[in-house]
């Protein structure tokens, strides 16, 4: 096999990879997808036929016909390969109008090959150019500058033009001349091959990263609209107990000042992620959700409740874990919906190991719900309830510097009780 032979061999098999794989490939849809495919298909053909051109030239007079055949449709073909490219490129705007340009090159192939003027063979099947074969060569020109152009306006159009890779065709599409200038080689086809392939690669990475910019903005609206349906379910929880629903919007602030003031202070910095926060703000609201399998005389009652009415009140907790997990079902993955249930499961138990529903102590109970303990404690003793009045942010304070250690995760107190102004400040705005 000769060296033009191979190149050629290397070309169809390059085009064929990239063919097939446009054909399987998910990320594009069916109308661009034929674009791309009349590109490397095209790609094929011509090289095909310069290479059927360059194997039987001057077999003799049986073989004139069949390679002036061939050699009007690669002529025809070869500068309509960056109009196809455009139009896989997303120009299919600029590539429809481009497209009659470089047709006229296609009715001047037909009406000069039976003349000899742009090519011809002679009696023995010998490939000559024609007087006017430099009009081929103005539409092949213009053509790759064409094919450069798209790419210059693909790359603006998603905000990302790729300078490098426009260089690399260039160099690419030089050094496809270099064979033919030193050896009679022509590899100007694997040139457009290997520039295609850049193209490709080049358009698709922009593809994708479209295509995560709109995932981010789609998933950032998807937790807007979760946040909304959670906070309106907390909200008619807490209603029920006669809470007009800011509780719910307060505590969720409070536990982000905490969880953010604790990573600054150094305490449990390693898990307080930014996305661990995010999720404990996200999640707050439902912290009483279990509230809806208690009954209405109890959540509203205005004195204190009787020891039975007490454990009543006390299967939230663990309602609250489980309804969660239901609401969450099939929204959010495994660790979320852990993450969320933890949160509305323990946030009642103690350090001590006191509390409840499962009596659990010290950092066996989730930090998220030791966070979620102290919020929801502080803005229940500032606030005013059927059955009490609201005390003093200082009477709060204190209460919580009493009961840490107890009730509370010391080290979260601490930073409770050391950035107690922000909370306050929290209170105040909402």
């Amino acid at each position: 096999m000769t060296i033009y032979s191979a190149t050629i061999l290397l070309t169809e098999l390059m085009m064929l990879a990239m063919t097939l794989h446009v054909v399987a490939y998910p990320g594009f849809e069916w109308k661009q997808k034929r674009w791309y495919l009349l590109t490397f298909i095209t790609i094929m053909l011509c090289a095909a036929s310069e290479w059927a051109v360059e194997v039987f030239d001057g077999r003799g007079a049986s073989y004139v016909l069949p390679l002036t055949i061939i050699t009007v449709m690669q002529f025809s073909l070869t500068p309509l390969i960056p109009v196809f490219f455009a139009g896989a490129l997303g120009m299919g705007e600029v590539a429809r109008p481009a497209s009659v340009f470089f047709a006229a090159n296609v009715i001047l192939e037909m009406i000069m090959a039976p003349a000899g003027r742009i090519f011809y063979f002679d009696k023995t099947g010998t490939y000559f150019h024609g007087e006017l074969y430099i009009l081929y060569e103005v539409f092949y020109i213009v053509s790759v500058g064409f094919l450069l152009a798209a790419l210059a306006m693909a790359g603006k159009r998603f905000k990302n033009r790729d300078i490098l890779t426009i260089v690399m065709i260039l160099v690419v599409m030089a050094a496809s001349i270099v064979p033919l200038i030193f050896y009679g080689v022509h590899a100007d086809y694997i040139g457009i091959a290997i520039s295609a392939c850049l193209c490709y690669i080049y358009y698709n990475d922009l593809v994708q990263q479209d295509v995560q910019t709109a995932l981010k903005e789609q998933r950032a609206k998807i937790i807007s609209i979760s946040e909304h349906i959670v906070s309106t379910l907390a909200n008619l929880i807490e209603s029920r107990d006669l809470e007009t629903g800011e509780h719910v919007a307060r505590t969720s602030e409070y536990v982000r000042i905490l969880a953010e003031c604790a990573r600054k202070d150094g305490v449990y910095a390693d898990v307080l992620t930014d996305d661990y926060i995010a999720l404990l703000a996200a999640f707050a609201p439902l912290h009483d959700v279990g509230k809806i399998v208690v009954s209405d005389s109890i959540l509203r009652k205005p004195g204190r409740l009787t020891p039975e009415e007490f454990e009543e009140m006390k299967k939230h907790a663990s309602a609250g874990g489980r309804v969660v997990r239901e609401i969450l079902e099939g929204i959010a993955g495994e660790e979320q919906m852990k993450f969320a249930s933890d949160i509305a499961m323990y946030h009642h138990e103690k350090w001590d190991g006191s509390g409840y529903p499962e009596g659990l102590s010290g950092t066996d109970i989730p930090l998220a719900a030791r966070i979620m303990a102290i919020a929801d404690v502080y803005d229940a003793l500032v606030s005013e309830r059927c059955y009490k009045k609201p005390m003093t942010p200082e009477q709060a304070c204190r209460i919580i510097e009493e009961d840490a250690g107890k009730h509370f995760d010391p080290q979260l107190a601490k930073v409770f009780l050391d950035h107690r102004e922000e909370f306050e400040k929290s209170r105040k705005a909402s």
